[in-house]
Formats: structure tokens, sequence, C-alpha cells
């Protein structure tokens, strides 16, 4: 009944470690499979390497140290840095803001500038080329040359960045798409320059028709110098839109970085002063005005307000807050002034965990995405040796040697594996970020699929459909016993020592009810928690146990009569025994939230087949049953009954997804093929799930499982658009079928609808049942008082 923080995770190897490098150069999936595997070779090393972040999740024993796996990553052919170290709170405001701040984000907006000047430079160079090349109406006496001079600089400086990486890579014995890019410009401007000085192109007068197919001339060589400016052109313009693209799926992640607040205003015997939020500690008190947001985690002390949690939780309507309330790092104040105590700072707050969830599951790969770079890590070699063979097969057979040349570079310039490594991670981050701003925090792609495919539903009671807000409503004594008053006393002296809400609301009833309630300390010896059943200790020389009632058949009146009333009104009756002695019975009521019907509603629109789980007893867990029309009930059910009930509907073959907020519930979420946490819930439950509901609402769930189906339906959409793309095109260039200058055109296509499909996700709107059965009768009436 009041569970207790068990034992803590299990141990880990001290040896295992886990490091976050972010690395550079890399341009498809080709790279990233390089990056993993040169990771991989090092003992007992394993990497996830993510194309769209930029970043790496390396485990690693002790032994191998972050430096070790910064070189091995440059010896592949990269850039590799581990993040900056977040500041020292100790070392003052220079720690919080120096000189150096802001140092990466200049060099990267340096390099952004750098090839916007490239790209504007190479449209500027190829267009007249693209131009009289396609338009020979326009092709006037020695138009090639011109053109030639044109194309020289695009060919060499406009395709810099890809002859540097080709180059970087075939030092190291490895090929990517810069490699296949590289080629098709070189092959495609060697030939012109051939054809030109040696192949009679260069006569004045010469003019030459445009194709949409590669076809050989009258006896005179073809020029390709639009495919030489027209790749580059196409890849540069292809790989700066991709970019843009993909900052925007991670708009989320850097939204949520904005919400951290920079200063606070702390007041002081002189007034006040501002300091960096780095200074912060435990305990400190900080002001927080209309408008301003809320530095760290904290309780008011003095003021009331109402906070905007919009940004954090996804609810949108304003938190009322008053002395003793909970405030919200990042929250925004919509009304008054309020003073509050810090309780956590830095990466305790809940917007550091929300970040790092966020993070963690965007840095993720579903299964299907590890078979796509398994292929990409092939894929560079085997289009290598295709155009090669295509070139030995058309000269082979007689074909006119341009005829050739053009087939093989069209097969280098249009295979793309970019699509393939982008595929997942756009998703990715377009969907977590769009479930962290609907207040769903989701672990990571493997809890992405399991959500998408679970049929049952496991549900708590207390904190989960209800609020978890209880109150005492009611207090019966038993005849001839101990005061009612110095019972209630006693509880709450053993209650202190607990988290959950049954303790919290008979600590409070004490505070308000009991004479010297503001002395109420934790002085409480031989304290005990059994999760789901109760707490014990030895307060002021008596043995006091809080517990759920057992056999009513042996209690003194009028005890059993409230338990049975508590029970009829759909509360949960709380035992206190002293020194041994049934002493008295605690009503505790606890309303349900009042989107349950709804939610639970949604559950089985979805499919999904709703449980109840609780350690309440039986006429009470029926009674709120009975107000969700949920059929499967499970009362008294202790930790352990839980989890063997996960177990039973595993082995049933259904897929199980558990939701709850307790310690008790620790055990049943980890052994569910899903975990689900309500984010007001423990420490332990967030910890043993797979997804964490920020908000407080119910419909979180169902919203949740939406948008995994449709997460993973994208994800599916940009892997068969992906694989079939290549599947049609490489062919089709083989054959001779394609343009060069069309083939770079077509891939750069391919990863912008890729990452576009994945954008898409960002607008993803949860979508209610249009219509909702209500249930008829007491049962409406009860859940209408109950709501």
């Amino acid at each position: 009944m009041t569970p207790q923080p068990g034992p803590g995770p299990a141990p880990e190897r001290t040896a295992e470690r886990t490091t976050t490098l972010t690395v550079g150069g890399m341009t498809c999936a080709a790279c990233v499979g390089r990056v993993e595997k040169k990771l991989g070779r090092l003992d007992g090393v394993t990497a996830s390497v993510n194309l769209a972040t930029g970043r790496a999740t390396v485990s690693h024993p002790a032994a191998v140290s972050a430096a070790d796996l910064v070189a091995t990553v440059e010896a592949a052919g990269f850039t590799a840095e581990l993040p900056a170290p977040a500041p020292d709170p100790d070392a003052g405001p220079a720690a919080a803001g120096g000189p150096d701040d802001g140092a990466d984000g200049d060099a990267a907006d340096e390099a952004a500038r750098a090839e916007r000047r490239r790209l504007l430079v190479t449209a500027l160079l190829s267009l007249p080329v693209l131009v009289l090349s396609m338009v020979p109406g326009w092709q006037f006496r020695n138009w090639q040359w011109l053109c030639f001079v044109l194309a020289a600089p695009v060919a060499v400086w406009g395709a810099a960045p890809f002859h540097a990486r080709a180059l970087r890579g075939l030092r190291h014995g490895a090929a990517t798409m810069d490699t296949l890019v590289s080629l098709g410009v070189a092959a495609s401007f060697g030939w012109s320059t051939y054809a030109l000085f040696l192949g009679g192109a260069g006569t004045p007068g010469m003019t030459m028709p445009f194709s949409l197919l590669p076809t050989a001339g009258d006896g005179v060589a073809h020029l390709y110098l639009e495919a030489a400016v027209g790749v580059p052109l196409f890849v540069l313009a292809g790989r700066r839109m991709e970019a843009r693209a993909r900052r925007g799926t991670g708009a989320a992640l850097r939204a949520l970085a904005e919400l951290a607040a920079k200063d606070v205003a702390v007041p002081t015997a002189d007034g006040e002063r501002r300091i960096p939020v780095s200074r912060l500690r435990v305990g400190d008190r900080f002001l927080v005005r209309p408008g301003e947001r809320v530095a760290t985690d904290g309780i008011v002390v003095e003021g009331s307000s109402a906070l905007d949690l919009s940004l954090i939780t996804g609810e949108s309507r304003p938190v009322e807050v008053g002395p003793g309330a909970a405030a919200v790092g990042g929250a925004v104040n919509s009304g008054g002034l309020l003073e509050v105590r810090a309780e956590a700072v830095g990466a305790d707050t809940q917007l550091a965990r929300i970040t790092r969830l966020v993070e963690d599951a965007q840095t993720g790969k579903t299964r299907v995405q590890r078979l796509a770079d398994a292929v990409a890590a092939v894929f560079v070699p085997a289009v290598l040796t295709v155009s090669v063979s295509v070139l030995g097969f058309w000269l082979g057979a007689g074909a006119d040697p341009q005829a050739a040349v053009t087939a093989a570079v069209a097969v280098l310039v249009v295979a793309c594996p970019c699509a393939l490594g982008l595929a997942t991670p756009t998703a990715l981050l377009a969907a977590t970020g769009r479930g962290a701003q609907l207040g769903i925090l989701v672990r990571g792609p493997e809890a992405l699929e399991r959500l998408r495919h679970i049929d049952t539903v496991v549900l708590d009671k207390t904190g989960t459909l209800t609020t978890g807000r209880m109150s005492v409503t009611a207090l019966t004594a038993r005849s001839g016993g101990l005061d009612a008053g110095a019972v209630l006393r006693l509880a709450a002296l053993v209650e202190q020592g607990s988290e959950h809400p049954l303790a919290r609301a008979i600590t409070a009833h004490a505070r308000e009810r009991h004479p010297d309630a503001g002395q109420l300390r934790l002085s409480v010896r031989d304290f005990k928690a059994t999760p789901g059943h109760g707490v014990e200790g030895t307060a002021d020389g008596h043995h006091v146990a809080v517990t759920r009632p057992g056999d009513l058949d042996g209690l003194p009146a009028p005890l059993p009569e409230a338990v049975r009333s508590a029970e009829a009104d759909g509360h949960t009756a709380v035992l206190v025994t002293v020194d041994g002695a049934p002493q008295a019975v605690l009503a505790v009521g606890d309303a349900l939230r009042p989107d349950s019907y709804r939610a639970v509603d949604h559950l089985r629109r979805l499919g999904l087949r709703p449980v109840l789980a609780t350690g309440d007893r039986t006429a009470t867990a029926r009674a709120v049953a009975a107000h969700l029309a949920i059929t499967e009930v499970h009362a008294e059910a202790r930790p352990e009954d839980k989890a063997d009930l996960v177990r039973t509907l595993t082995e049933q073959g259904r897929r199980v997804a558990v939701v709850g907020d307790g310690v008790n519930d620790a055990a049943a979420l980890a052994l569910a093929d899903l975990g689900i946490a309500m984010g007001s819930g423990t420490d332990a439950a967030i910890g043993a799930a797979d997804v964490t509901l920020v908000r407080e609402d119910l419909q979180a769930i169902a919203d949740a499982v939406r948008l995994a189906r449709r997460t993973l339906g994208t994800i599916r959409t940009n892997l068969g658009w992906a694989f079939g793309y290549n599947l049609v095109t490489v062919p089709l260039a083989a054959v001779g079928l394609l343009n060069p200058m069309l083939a770079a055109a077509a891939m750069s296509a391919s990863s912008l609808l890729v990452v576009g499909n994945s954008l898409r996700l960002r607008a993803w709107r949860p979508r209610g049942a249009t219509t909702t059965r209500r249930p008829h009768g007491p049962r409406a009436r009860n859940q209408e008082e109950t709501s």
C-alpha cells in the first residue's frame, strides 16, 4: 500500500562505460558503417552511429579511453571530438559564460557560410554551361571552349569537398558516396577534355544536340560538361537543403535546450542580485517575475501564480501554484511574483531528464535500419564494381566509347546510399521531438517498435487511473481504544518515511488536524516498508503499522463497517495498528482522472485490451473498473503478483504494456514488453519504463501508440523508397537510359524525399475518437461524479 524505494538498480559492471562522440565528415550510410566497423574492432567496444545527428554512442571497457575512441574514428578518415564538459558550478560566473562560449557555434556558422558561397559560385558558373549544352540554338561559334573555361573551376574547386573526402577515404581504404560523386565528376570532365583536345569536339562551329538519353554521335566525341557541372551543383544544393531539413527535425530538442534559464534573481540582504543558474544550489531561494522562466525545479515558498507548462509537458492549461506547490524548471510564470526554493539543479532537473531521454531516443536504430546500414556498408564497393563492369561490357560489345563512359558515369552518380542512412534517423528525430512536445518521452526506437505491437495494457489504479492527489475522507477509531487524534499522529509519523500518495494524504491530514502538526518530524526507528502492503516502525515508543486491511472478521467494531463503507464509495481503506492492536480505519479518497474513461475507450478502439491491476481490495477495484467499463480486474495485487500477471499474459502470447507510477509497479514495468510510467511517479518507476508520460493526461497512452504506429509507417515508407529508388535507377543507368546530369538530380531528390517525408511527423496531431461510448444509468452518474 505504501511502497518504498526498493533495492537500487542492479550494479553495473564498473569496467563498462558509455561515451558519446561528435563525428564529422559523414555524408552517407556507408560512412556510418565504416565508423561503426572501425570502433567495433576495438576489444569490447560496440558503437551505434547516427547520421542525422552526427553522434556516435560507444560502449567500451574502462581500459579503452575516450582518446583511443577519437583516434580510431580519425584513423577511419573522419573527425571526432568529445562533447564539451559541463561548467563547474563552483567556478563562479566565469565558468558559466567565458569568452570561449559559442566558439563551436561560430565555427559551424562559418562552415555554413563557406558552403553557401561555394554553392553560389558553382551555380553562377554552371548555369551558362547547362543552358548552352541543352539549347542547341544558343550554341555560338566556339561555345564549347567557353563552357570548358566555366566548367573547369566547378569540376576542381566546386567539387573539391567531394574530391577531398574521396581521397581521404582512399587513404584509409574506404569508399563512400563522395567517392562516387568525385569519380563521376572526374570521369565526365576528363572525357570532355579528351573530346575537346583529341576527339574533334573543339572544332569551331561544332554544335551538339541535347538528348535526355546518352547516345553516340556521328563520329565526333560528345561533351559531357553539363554532367561535370550538374553533378556537383545538384549534390551541393541537395545536401544544403537536406541539412536544413534535418535541422528542422531536431527543432524540438533545441527548443527544449532553449527553455533553460541563463541567469536568475536571488534575494539578498540588500535586495536582490542576478547570478548564473549554474551557481544555484539545492535549498537556495530565487525569484520568478511574471513572464520569466522558472530557473530550476523547486517548491514555491511565497506568492501565488499560474505556470505555463505547455512547452515542457504538453499541458495546454496553466497550473495554479502557491506556497508548498511544485514549480518545474523551464515553466513560464504567467501571473504574480514567486519566491521558490530550489529542490534540484543541473542534470537532476525534470527538463534535463526530458532532454536526455529525447537525445537517447534519437541516437538509436530500429532493426530494419540496422539491416539498411549493413546493406549500405557494401553498397559503394558494389556500385564501383557495377560501374566498371558496365564500362567493360559496353566496350567489349563494340559500343561507342563515349556511350560506354556515359553509362558508367551515370551508374556512379545515380547510386545513393544517403537515403538509406537517413530513413530512420530523420523519422526518429521528428517523432521523438514531436512526442516531447506532446508530453510523451520514448527511450528509443526499440521502444517505438514494441509500442506499435502491444495488444494488452495493464493499468495501475492509484496515480495512474486516478489523480494520485488523495485526501482522508473519514477516520473511524475502535470503541474503547486510543484517541483518534493520537492514532492519526502516530500513523503520520510512520508514513513520513514513504512517498506513496496514501502516505502523503495521511501526513497532510495530520498536519491539518493535529494541534502540534508543525512539530511532526521523521523520528521513527526500525522503519520497514513492504511495497503493495504497507509500512511499520516504532514511533513515540509504540510499534505502529499502517497497512491494508486483512480479514475483517478479526477487527473490533466499528472498524469492519468502516472498511466496507469506504470500499462501497470507491475509496481505499487503511488500517492503523498500534502495538499489535487494531485502533482505527482511515478512508482515503482519490478521484479518477477526468479523462480516464475516454482514455480507456480509446485504447479499446485501437484494438488494445485494458486490464486493471491494483493493490486495493476487491470491492474498491471493482468500483473503479465499473466506472471505466474494464472487465478484467486483479485486486489486492502485490508487486510480485503484478509481475506474475505480466508473465502469465506473456505466456499466453500477449504483447503486454504496463502503465504505473509507483515502486510497486517497477518490477512489472521492467518485465513487460513495454513499460509506461506516469511522469508524476517515482524515480524507480520512471527508471524501469520505456515510455514516460510527462503530461497529466491519460489519453497520452493512446497518443503514444498512434505516434509509434505513424513513425514506424514513415520509416518503412522511407526505406521502401530508398531501396526501390536504387533498384530502378541503377539498372536504367547501366543499360544507358539515364543521362549523368539527370542522375545527379534524381540522387539528390531521393534524399530530399526521405527527409521531407520524415518532416511530416513534426506536424502530426493526436486524432481522438470521433465518438465515445458513455456508460448509462447509475454507472454514468458515478463516472460524472468521479470526474
